[in-house]
């Protein structure tokens, strides 16, 4: 669902959560995905996440070089929902 990650970390992350403020140790992980995969992915993600309510966002691409977009949008057309 994803053709690429990158993940960094640990990063600190500060956050309030269930009326206390929590500091934690985190990683951020970007995956690349198109917007036709993007639901299966969450729900993927979701499911193998700790938390109740991970930090899942999409951030819409304006742009960029176009066999790097092709090769995602090929990788993740040629990926089944089960991976």
């Amino acid at each position: 669902m994803a053709a690429g990650a990158q993940i960094s970390g640990p990063i600190s992350s500060t956050y309030w959560w269930q009326g206390e403020i929590h500091r934690n140790e985190e990683f951020l992980i970007l995956m690349k995905t198109t917007r036709e995969r993007l639901d299966d992915l969450v729900e993927v993600v979701r499911a193998m996440h700790s938390y109740d309510t991970p930090e899942i966002v999409a951030v819409p691409i304006e742009g960029g070089l176009a066999d790097y977009l092709n090769w995602t949008t090929e990788e993740t057309a040629a990926a089944s929902p089960d991976g």
